[in-house]
């Protein structure tokens, strides 16, 4: 049976067609899914960047970390914090999503052709505004994952900080995610689009290619600005340190030369794998749920 290409529903063009509702639903499902199910090398991630004070918090590698943190604080631990990242992922990548879209359509994303410097745009954008919502969890979430966390409930943990820190301890490092979440969400979404018509120039659906896309496309943005997320872990942790140093850190100059005087250059490569690790599967999975949804 033939089909008349009047009749044919184009896959690519759809997300410009789906509404802005459908988009945020996308990006609050998969957000959360990608989040919850690499959470475990998330907190790896962490415990590998911080300054530990105990030997038994150093970890040689991913491997090693999973058998030591599992046998010495049981496999819980390893998902402590979690409930922080349903609770903010939801709302922070729906907007995330929808300002995507929004953006993308406005500075002419969706027309034919390559558009990477609107797809850019349009990353940036949506970061900016998803950060100013996640960032607090964030703090909390990493707060609850450093070794021996004095905290186990997101609520507990974010009164105890705004009682003794502040608010301002929630966005003392929301300057330094915007300078890492910027960059690589422009990374993120570039090579995203961009291996997409490469693998999928006919613009059919096809789960292969937004796994694939979106898997390479966490993995090189994550790798590009793992050393500003060392940055950030410092600044979001320093609450909890004990260290007389760490603590008085006011941003990410301060961080910078801690990490560089203590470490050097390779200090900011700390937590490198996992981050890549997390980045890779949570990207593939989380555009192809959002495709998929989309479609739908």
């Amino acid at each position: 049976m033939s089909l008349d290409i009047a009749d044919e529903v184009e896959y690519e063009a759809l997300p410009s067609n789906a509404g802005l509702g459908v988009n945020m639903l996308a990006g609050a499902l998969a957000g959360i899914s990608e989040h919850a199910v690499m959470f475990p090398v998330d907190m790896i991630k962490t415990r590998m960047q911080v300054f530990a004070t105990s030997p038994s918090a150093v970890y040689t590698g991913i491997g090693n970390a999973f058998t030591r943190i599992s046998s010495t604080e049981g496999a819980r631990a390893l998902w402590r914090g979690v409930s922080s990242v349903i609770l903010g992922a939801g709302p922070a990548h729906a907007v995330h999503f929808g300002t995507y879209e929004a953006m993308k359509e406005l500075t002419g994303g969706n027309r034919a052709g390559n558009q990477w410097v609107s797809t850019s745009l349009a990353g940036a954008s949506a970061t900016i505004a998803s950060d100013a919502l996640m960032n607090p969890f964030d703090v909390i979430k990493q707060r609850m994952q450093v070794h021996k966390s004095e905290f186990r409930s997101v609520f507990t943990c974010a009164s105890t900080v705004y009682r003794t820190e502040g608010l301002s301890a929630f966005y003392v490092s929301y300057p330094t995610t915007l300078m890492m979440s910027v960059p690589f969400t422009a990374v993120q979404f570039t090579v995203y689009e961009q291996l997409k018509r490469l693998m999928n120039p006919a613009g059919e659906y096809s789960p292969l290619t937004h796994v694939v896309s979106g898997g390479l496309a966490g993995g090189v943005a994550a790798g590009v600005t793992t050393p500003l997320d060392v940055a950030k872990t410092l600044l979001q942790t320093k609450g909890s340190s004990t260290d007389p140093e760490i603590r008085r850190c006011r941003g990410i100059v301060d961080a910078c030369r801690i990490i560089l005087r203590r470490d050097g250059v390779k200090g900011f490569s700390r937590g490198l794998s996992p981050r890549v690790l997390t980045h890779m599967p949570s990207n593939a999975l989380c555009w192809h749920r959002t495709e998929a949804l989309i479609r739908e």
